[in-house]
C-alpha cells in the first residue's frame, strides 16, 4: 500500500499541489503519492469521515472555501482558531485523531523575510481564510497598519479587531492608500473568477505587491505591478513555501528546496 495526502476544495482542479509534492517524493525516493480531491461545502464532514477510513491517508491541505468550516470537524491542540482562525493543513495522527494546524503563516511570510515591515502599512486584499494566516504573519512582523479591501466590509472591520491591527475596512472600489505592501489574498484575477481591478498609481516606488493566486501565474495585478517597476511576488512562493511545511508533516521528510528553480519550471509549462 502506498501513503498519500491529498488537497481538497471547491473548486480544486486548478490546484498544483499535486505537482509539488510528487516532485519532491520523486526528488527523494519516497513511495508515497499527493492526490487531488474536489469537496463541495456540503460533503465535507463525509470526506473527512471516509479518509479517516483510509489507513494509507495522511492527511490533507485546504483550500477555498474550506479553511474556516473545517476547524470545526478537527482537533486544535495548537489552538490555531484562537490565532490564525483558519486551516490549511489536516493530518492524522497516530491515535486516529485529525490535528489541524496552518502552514500558510509561514508560506507567506518566507518569501518576504528580509523586509522591514515594522510599523509599515500593508493593503490586504480580501478577509477570508487566506487573508487571515497573512494578517497573522504581519501581526508577528509588527505592521503599523493595515486597510483591508473587501465586499462585506463588516467582516473585514470584524478581522482587523479579531487580530488588534489598527487600520481601516473599506469596500472594494476603493482608491488605494499609498502603502507599503499590497497583498491580493483573494480569488480575484483567478481563471474563472472575476478580475481584481486596482488603480495602483497611489502606491509609492518602494511598494511591493504580492499576488496569492497563482493561476494564472502572471495576474494581471503583477502586470501592472511591473510596469510600475513595483517589485512583485507570484503565488507560487507562497504555494511552494506553504507546501514545503505541509509535506515534512505528510511524510517526514524535508523537501529538497535547492531543487525550487527546476520546480518552478516545472509549474510553469
Amino acid at each position: 500500500m502506498t501513503p498519500y495526502a491529498e488537497v481538497i476544495g471547491d473548486p480544486i482542479a486548478h490546484s498544483k499541489s499535486p505537482l509539488i509534492h510528487k516532485f519532491w517524493l520523486e526528488a527523494l525516493g519516497i513511495d508515497g503519492d499527493y492526490k487531488r480531491f474536489h469537496v463541495p461545502p456540503e460533503e465535507l464532514a463525509d470526506y473527512l469521515a471516509g479518509a479517516c477510513a483510509d489507513a494509507d491517508w495522511r492527511g490533507c491541505n485546504v483550500t477555498i472555501p474550506h479553511k474556516v468550516a473545517i476547524m470545526d470537524l478537527v482537533d486544535d491542540p495548537g489552538d490555531v482558531r484562537g490565532t490564525i482562525g483558519a486551516m490549511n493543513t489536516i493530518l492524522r495522527a497516530e491515535n486516529g485523531a485529525l490535528i489541524g494546524t496552518n502552514t500558510d503563516a509561514g508560506g507567506f511570510y518566507a518569501p518576504i523575510a528580509g523586509l522591514a515591515l515594522e510599523g509599515r502599512h500593508a493593503v490586504v486584499i480580501g478577509a477570508g481564510g487566506g487573508a487571515r494566516a497573512i494578517l497573522f504573519a504581519l501581526t508577528k512582523v509588527g505592521i503599523g497598519r493595515v486597510t483591508i479591501f473587501n465586499r462585506n466590509v463588516l467582516k473585514a472591520a470584524a478581522l482587523l479587531s479579531s487580530f488588534g491591527i489598527k487600520g481601516d475596512a473599506v469596500p472594494l472600489g476603493s482608491p488605494l492608500p499609498p502603502a507599503d505592501l499590497l497583498v491580493n489574498a483573494s480569488a480575484l484575477g483567478m481563471n474563472g473568477q472575476p478580475p481584481l481591478d486596482l488603480d495602483l498609481a497611489p502606491l509609492p516606488e518602494h511598494a511591493l505587491v504580492y499576488d496569492i493566486v497563482y493561476a494564472p501565474l502572471e495576474t494581471r495585478l503583477l502586470a501592472q505591478a511591473r510596469d510600475r517597476e513595483l517589485d512583485t511576488v507570484d503565488g507560487l512562493d507562497m504555494l511552494i513555501g506553504q507546501a514545503a511545511l505541509a509535506f515534512e508533516l505528510f511524510f517526514g521528510a524535508e523537501p529538497p528546496r535547492d531543487r525550487d528553480e527546476a520546480l518552478r519550471e516545472l509549474l510553469t509549462r
